[in-house]
């Protein structure tokens, strides 16, 4: 029973303490969206995004052609000028991978990469820059912050329910944890996904590209076929839904990107 008492006290403090460092790591995305960060620092993300950007372009095949190379800076160099200076200032750097999958990523510190399988589905500048400028919108809200703070958080939640179990914590901890990836961390990264379609399309259209360009990304992504997940269990929103809400904002930020090419912002990227 002492030891009981004992386990139970220890896993009460022990989840007291995560509470309080979640609820005073908490902030807003420029979509007003509250997040929970700084489970590690922006130091230890940048040096992780290089780390794993440097492992990606040791382990997988790099385009060498220059005019491929070109035309990604050139995209990803026309939307980083429109972000705020300090995030234009941590030094964007960009592989093309010989991948003919058709994806494309960013990550802390400034890493984008773009296989080559994109541009048979991103057919035009505006397409492609439809798909970076999500990509970017991860980084610049500070998704992996929040992705690896709520990891932090379900994996402290996790040791506490093994304590209060006893004997039976591994078998807790593993069934937790598939709960945990399926009721909380998931869900989550919908909503980033939905907020970096919302940040990226807004980004395009202040470069100078064609907002309703992502929906016809969209629609040639579709097209290119290929099985999905179900909805549910999907980190990526409904492909018809997003299609919709993409077309809806595309005509409220058809004004600014008018008001970009205006003030001389006309990307020639090709």
């Amino acid at each position: 029973m002492t030891n009981s008492k004992t386990r139970l006290r220890s896993a009460l403090t022990g989840l007291s303490l995560a509470l309080l460092v979640t609820a005073c790591a908490t902030t807003t995305s420029s979509t007003g969206r509250r997040q929970h960060v700084g489970g590690v620092s922006e130091q230890q993300l940048e040096q992780l995004g290089a780390q794993a950007f440097a492992e990606a372009k040791q382990k997988q095949a790099l385009s060498r052609d220059p005019k491929q190379n070109a035309y990604v800076r050139c995209v990803v160099d026309t939307l980083v000028a429109q972000l705020p200076a300090q995030q234009r200032g941590i030094g964007w750097e960009v592989a093309v991978f010989a991948d003919p999958e058709a994806n494309a990523f960013a990550l802390p510190g400034g890493k984008v990469g773009v296989n080559t399988g994109i541009f048979p589905v991103a057919k035009t500048q505006d397409q492609l820059a439809a798909v970076v400028a999500h990509e970017i919108g991860h980084v610049v809200e500070h998704h992996f912050d929040e992705r690896l703070t709520n990891q932090v958080g379900a994996s402290t939640a996790l040791q506490v329910l093994g304590a209060l179990a006893g004997d039976y914590g591994s078998l807790v901890t593993q069934g937790g944890g598939i709960a945990a990836n399926t009721l909380f961390l998931l869900p989550n990264s919908r909503a980033q996904e939905s907020e970096a379609d919302i940040v990226g399309q807004r980004l395009m259209a202040q470069a100078g590209f064609d907002p309703r360009q992502a929906v016809t990304l969209w629609q040639n992504m579709l097209a290119a076929g290929g099985n999905r997940p179900p909805a549910w269990l999907s980190t990526h929103p409904d492909p018809q839904a997003r299609i919709r809400e993409l077309g809806s904002r595309a005509a409220s930020l058809t004004p600014v990107w008018e008001q970009a090419r205006a003030a001389g912002r006309r990307p020639t990227c090709s």
